[in-house]
């Protein structure tokens, strides 16, 4: 049932993609793809039309993983690094670069104490793009992401390459979750349903605008608020189930996938291209912040005006903005504390 699953995504993707047809093809590397997201991630990618080459990298050797993949009766060619001594050369040339690299979060385990185990992927591949692939798209899985994001700019930004056009976090799994939580219960198809999630990717940073859903919201103040809780804690919720054995992994590679789409349509000219995701933005005082974005050929090609909100959600707004600004300051901190402590230790290799 699983493969059957998953061929059918495949089928989904490929047949979705009007623009599958055009010359345009890139180098896309997944930084993890060893990992739980990795592997079923790259599978999906692998189906996908215009990948020219299909880069995998993890710190375990990946030739396994890389010779499977590349029996697979589709276009384009399967290579593999491993280890960090083979990070840039992952990268190198690369048009698109995902992450979802790191540990998963485990039951009772606080975002602060996952970003100190998983900050360090951040620095590593932002330092890594910014010399093998300076102009390529950066797309974080990795959580936390309302960190994990401002520690991979301020990163880039040090190296003198940093294009805010061109970083995001995927914040995709937040809408997949709303759509067929919400779809479940208005006893439509998930896929039926369009609705904005903004704000960040964690907890109470999660806002669905379930006022802008798509058809409208069947449900009162206090089912909203169930519903809004339930999204909010989609992560914890698996991340109980696994029982100390991982996070959520299989659906988050089907959303990242979808978000890889999008960025490659986008990549390729293809108009109306929009997604939420996590990134800098001006359009709140929170300096990074997930909201709709139309994806254009370098990235962002232009932010939509947030939509219009209840009451209950722009108070919503208000609550999780200072949370987005303390960990925007986190991430940059962790950032500027491992750039330090590199100069210390290796100061023959930085300029």
């Amino acid at each position: 049932k699983m493969l059957l699953g998953e061929l059918k995504l495949l089928a989904k993707i490929s047949l979705a993609a009007p623009w599958r047809f055009s010359r345009r093809t890139f180098k896309v590397t997944i930084v993890g793809a060893g990992g739980g997201i990795g592997q079923p991630l790259s599978l999906f990618l692998r189906g996908v039309p215009g990948i020219k080459e299909l880069a995998l990298h993890d710190l375990a050797d990946m030739k396994g993983i890389a010779t499977d993949l590349s029996h697979v009766n589709k276009s384009g060619m399967v290579t593999s690094f491993s280890g960090e001594s083979q990070l840039e050369s992952a990268v190198s040339g690369a048009d698109l670069v995902v992450v979802a690299a790191g540990m998963p979060r485990l039951p009772g385990m606080q975002r602060a104490q996952l970003m100190a185990a998983n900050g360090q992927v951040a620095v590593k591949v932002a330092t890594a793009v910014g010399a093998g692939c300076p102009g390529a798209l950066l797309a974080f899985i990795t959580n936390p992401v309302n960190m994990i994001v401002p520690a991979a700019a301020e990163v880039l930004k040090t190296n003198g390459v940093f294009d805010p056009r061109r970083l995001f976090g995927i914040t995709t799994l937040d809408v997949v979750r709303s759509q067929k939580f919400i779809g479940d219960y208005m006893n439509i198809s998930p896929d039926k349903v369009k609705i904005p999630v903004i704000g960040g990717h964690a907890g109470i940073t999660i806002l669905p605008l379930i006022s802008q859903c798509q058809p409208e919201f069947k449900g009162g103040p206090a089912v909203i608020q169930e519903m809004t809780h339930r999204i909010q804690e989609a992560g914890t919720e698996v991340v109980k189930a696994k029982a100390g054995k991982g996070s959520a992994t299989l659906s988050m590679a089907v959303a990242g996938a979808y978000f890889v789409v999008s960025l490659l349509r986008g990549m390729r000219g293809e108009q109306g291209i929009v997604e939420c995701s996590f990134v800098a933005s001006e359009l709140t005082d929170a300096p990074f912040f997930a909201s709709p974005l139309e994806l254009g050929k370098d990235g962002i090609k232009g932010f939509l005006p947030l939509p219009e909100m209840s009451n209950a959600e722009q108070e919503a707004v208000a609550k999780l903005i200072p949370i987005l600004q303390e960990n925007a300051k986190e991430g940059i901190d962790f950032a500027r504390k491992c750039l330090q402590e590199s100069e210390k230790v290796l100061p023959s290799v930085l300029p």
